[in-house]
């Protein structure tokens, strides 16, 4: 899996680079762009998952009608349901390949984000091992695919040497309005006493996922009324992603926030054009005037006869 990721991130990394160095080298500005343009090159493939799903809906009476028709003797719903799918012209695994994709994908880009040393500065990975080495020495824990945020931290602020990555973290600025992306907050109860700004990373993830999830549960609402309800989960994601978020360097949490936001704006936006129920309209209305053609001919057809 690793060298799938890396294949992919590869030519992915050179795109990150580029916006980079557009923006003078700052990291945040660099993955919220990046961020956005991978968002709206998913677009396609998201309208794709939005007409398989339309699909399933205009078929939904059908296999209704097939349930209640055979009851408990399964076999004979298979055979009548991959029947009906084939007549419908509908594909059954149509909205799961885009999906599969898709999270192949932004797993991939979850790593690129998180290793800035391999793909952003383009280090040598005998140089990043060497210089994890020597920070594990001084009794830190790496985090598995995050370490390289916590090795420019420790770079930048002399806790270990490493010129190679000095000489290339100057080109790069990984301040968020002040707050150091590569530091992982620490909580403390204490909030009044012990308060810094690096808390304001989780928080920021915490938020926009809260956001995003509120629109997904109206959105969920008003599209498909009779859809299990799925607040729990939506309420609990928001949550975790604040409680790990202070294990974390802040470039993790910065590119959740990113991701969440602009991935629910997104969705809100390809809503208002291909959201289930319009797209369902446009396809009775399809389907109406199929109807009506066929009854016309055969009146035609029936007169000509005559």
């Amino acid at each position: 899996m690793n060298k799938l990721f890396s294949i992919i991130n590869i030519p992915l990394g050179w795109v990150l680079r580029f916006i980079s160095g557009i923006f003078g080298g700052n990291f945040a500005a660099a993955v919220f762009v990046f961020t956005l343009l991978i968002n709206l090159a998913f677009i396609p493939l998201t309208i794709k998952s939005q007409k398989s799903a339309v699909q399933q809906l205009r078929i939904k009476p059908k296999l209704d009608e097939l349930k209640k028709k055979y009851g408990d003797d399964r076999q004979k719903y298979s055979q009548a349901m991959s029947q009906l799918y084939q007549e419908e012209n509908v594909s059954m695994s149509g909205g799961c390949l885009p999906m599969i994709f898709r999270l192949v994908i932004m797993m991939s880009i979850y790593y690129l984000i998180m290793s800035p040393l391999t793909y952003l500065m383009s280090v040598d990975a005998s140089v990043i091992d060497a210089a994890s080495k020597a920070l594990e020495a001084t009794g830190v824990k790496l985090m598995v695919g995050r370490s390289e945020l916590q090795v420019i931290g420790a770079v930048l602020s002399g806790e270990i040497l490493s010129p190679e990555i000095l000489e290339a973290a100057k080109n790069i600025s990984f301040n968020f309005f002040t707050i150091d992306l590569t530091v992982t907050p620490e909580f403390s109860l204490d909030i009044f006493n012990n308060w810094d700004k690096t808390w304001i990373m989780p928080l920021l993830a915490f938020a926009s996922q809260m956001v995003s999830s509120v629109f997904s549960m109206k959105l969920q609402k008003k599209t498909n009324p009779d859809a299990p309800s799925m607040t729990g989960m939506m309420l609990t994601m928001p949550l975790i992603s604040l409680f790990i978020g202070f294990s974390l360097p802040g470039g993790v949490t910065f590119y959740w926030a990113c991701s969440s936001l602009i991935g629910g704006f997104l969705q809100i936006a390809v809503q208002q054009f291909y959201g289930p129920q319009k797209m369902l309209a446009k396809e009775r209305v399809k389907e109406l005037s199929k109807q009506c053609d066929f009854e016309i001919g055969q009146i035609e057809n029936s007169g000509n006869n005559q």
